[in-house]
């Protein structure tokens, strides 16, 4: 398939040919995905331009404050970061 070079093509035309291109895009289901170009979120109206970098995003399976929170607690406070001795006598962080 070739993407049309038309200009004015908007983000649900290039996801709607990105179907057509791959079983495996087809089979995702696309209701939680967000997209961006250049990392900033666009709606589905957007009007592409030449040169533009479509992002898919995913959403998040776990809140990454929530993760870092669990992650520091099964590690220990005096054991992760600033607060783990590396060496004997040295001081937190050093």
């Amino acid at each position: 398939m070739v993407w049309p070079t038309n200009t004015g093509a908007t983000v649900e035309q290039a996801l709607d040919f990105l179907r057509g291109c791959s079983a495996a895009f087809a089979a995702q289901p696309m209701q939680d995905w967000q997209t961006a170009v250049w990392g900033k979120p666009v709606t589905l109206q957007h009007v592409l331009k030449e040169g533009d970098r479509l992002e898919i995003l995913r959403s998040l399976r776990v809140d990454p404050k929530v993760a870092r929170r669990e992650r520091f607690q099964r590690q220990g406070a005096k054991t992760a970061g600033l607060f783990a001795k590396r060496r004997v006598g040295a001081k937190p962080g050093y």
